[in-house]
């Protein structure tokens, strides 16, 4: 009952609770930021996509660019790898490219803490089981963030994020929030051992497992 309370609405005045100092403590740096991903990446400075939200219902996610324009001689855009530019893996790896989320918090799409907003062509590749991560609002982190982050692969992800659902708490929200702080500053899980982005989610290869 109380799990059901706080992930209606609990979890909406925590954020809220977090917004003002959050913002406070961020918009200096995200003005910085700003002005040297446009010196560095040029226009535009803010990355949006659409993602799916509570439910599945779509929003507008906002992230600061961290990709260069690369094209092949087709004029096709390179592979993600080739177009993250060596400013944008750093602005990852400290995960100061997800501050302007603090917009969508702001507009109740997201979530301090919840499962990631992955892709929306991702949906029809879950199982009944993994589509439950849509049962909350998407977080700026998680708790599968905090275990692994893009070192873990995507089953035991999505393991992560149904774990959060079924648990999700105040006190579990503080403690993914400090652990967060934790793993920024000791750039544990920033990106897998042999890539420096997770690869894409191709569907559940055995969903009996």
């Amino acid at each position: 009952m109380q799990n059901t309370f706080y992930k209606k609405y609990g979890k909406r005045i925590f954020d809220i609770v977090l917004l003002l100092p959050g913002c406070m403590i961020a918009v200096p740096f995200m003005i910085l930021i700003a002005i040297i991903v446009y010196i560095k990446l040029g226009s535009p400075v803010i990355f949006r996509q659409i993602r799916p939200g509570l439910n599945g219902k779509p929003f507008v996610i906002y992230k600061f660019r961290t990709m260069l324009d690369l094209e092949d001689s087709n004029g096709n855009l390179l592979p993600n790898e080739q177009r993250l530019s060596p400013f944008g893996l750093k602005l990852r790896s400290t995960s100061l490219d997800e501050l302007p989320e603090l917009y969508n918090v702001l507009k109740g799409d997201m979530s301090f803490v919840g499962p990631r907003p992955l892709l929306m062509d991702y949906l029809d590749k879950y199982t009944p089981e993994q589509y439950r991560r849509h049962q909350v609002k998407p977080g700026i982190t998680g708790w599968a963030q905090v275990n692994g982050r893009n070192q873990v692969d995507w089953e035991d992800r999505f393991w992560y994020d149904i774990f959060y659902v079924e648990n999700c708490s105040l006190i579990f929200d503080i403690k993914i929030l400090f652990l967060t702080i934790y793993r920024v500053i000791t750039r544990e899980g920033i990106s897998p051992i042999d890539r420096p982005i997770m690869e894409r989610f191709n569907g559940t290869k055995d969903i009996n497992t």
